[in-house]
């Protein structure tokens, strides 16, 4: 026979649904505007504000459409999911937690998603792209908005561009909660350093351009190319 549960017994069980609930962001355009996604309450994980994310993609206005996008720190998807809202042609999605990716899955059943246009991934984003076949060809897109405190962008964009993933079209998305510019350009002086002499003759000298940059809060966001001389 089962014991009844304590009341200390279903608190505990309270708190431990309580802290894994997460909550619902929507989409603010395109053919699911106004429909949800939801995401789990983990650490780091915060989609991106509604007024942040419509300044990107009225940035990325002429280019997401056909576009092949990487949503590579994806958590709720809400970036990733937009973009297909908004006529990219696919998304890989990159989630390094089992239980987001799986809501990640039925957000893309609920909204119907062709199984042609997205792949959802879990791992993290610098083991995944170079361990994985992800897309034929370059991205047209990458979204990079990981936790503040990890600085993920920083190995995430070496992968990248070792990885030949990305080349001087590609528009890149970063996300942090400190300056930006000073700490691209500690990058790139990194990866010319580190380039081997192959590399060098593919690309000569990286660099990173700006070309849009937004800050709301105390978050700093920019839109960035891959440039090379």
């Amino acid at each position: 026979m089962k014991k009844s549960m304590s009341s200390r017994d279903t608190k505990k069980n309270h708190k431990t649904k309580k802290a894994s609930a997460g909550g619902d962001v929507r989409i603010i355009g395109g053919q699911f505007k106004r429909r949800t996604v939801s995401f789990i309450d983990a650490e780091g994980l915060r989609p991106t504000p509604d007024r942040l994310r419509e300044t990107l993609f009225n940035w990325l206005l002429a280019d997401i459409h056909g576009a092949y996008v990487l949503d590579s720190c994806a958590g709720s998807g809400v970036l990733g999911f937009e973009a297909l809202s908004r006529g990219a042609a696919h998304c890989t999605f990159i989630e390094i937690n089992n239980a987001q990716s799986d809501m990640l899955r039925q957000s893309a059943l609920q909204l119907r998603i062709d199984a042609d246009s997205h792949k959802i991934i879990t791992g993290t984003a610098e083991k995944v792209l170079i361990q994985q076949q992800i897309v034929p060809q370059t991205f047209d897109i990458v979204f990079i908005d990981p936790p503040y405190a990890q600085d993920l962008w920083q190995p995430i964009l070496t992968v990248l561009i070792t990885q030949s993933l990305i080349d001087t079209d590609t528009l890149i998305y970063l996300e942090a909660d400190k300056d930006l510019e000073s700490q691209l350009q500690q990058l790139a002086n990194t990866l010319n350093n580190n380039l081997t002499a192959q590399e060098q003759t593919t690309l000569k000298v990286v660099a990173f351009e700006c070309l849009k940059q937004t800050k709301v809060g105390q978050v700093v966001a920019g839109l960035y190319r891959l440039s090379s001389s």
